[in-house]
């Protein structure tokens, strides 16, 4: 399985809408809320990794299982935050293309060698 932009913030859409009488509307004002449970889920994995190593991740199933649950939760958020901002799989896609141009074009030993000793 190979889930798209587009069919994981349909599948978030889904789950709002069973959930809307509960959940806030997928409206900007409550998308800061959301990048904060997404940083909160991003925590959860860094317990993991801080509870069992990254060596468990790799070769424990149940470990894995759970470290890759987590990483779910970050990209469920993630796009409820997208769907908040009422951002469009073309417009995150074209961004995150257009900023793997510009990364790939970088000198970051250089940039941060000026930053941090310049």
């Amino acid at each position: 399985m190979d889930l798209s932009i587009s069919q994981m913030m349909q599948m978030q859409g889904e789950l709002f809408a069973l959930h809307k009488e509960q959940w806030p509307p997928m409206e900007p004002e409550f998308g800061k809320d959301y990048i904060l449970y997404m940083i909160e889920e991003v925590g959860e994995m860094i317990a993991i990794l801080k509870k069992k190593g990254h060596t468990a991740v790799m070769e424990d199933e149940a470990v894995r299982r759970a470290f890759l649950a987590e990483m779910a939760d970050v990209l469920m958020y993630y796009h409820d935050v997208l769907l908040r901002f009422h951002v469009t799989p073309s417009e995150i896609s074209e961004a995150y293309a257009q900023k793997h141009g510009c990364d790939m074009k970088r000198d970051y030993q250089h940039e941060y060698k000026e930053k941090y000793n310049g």
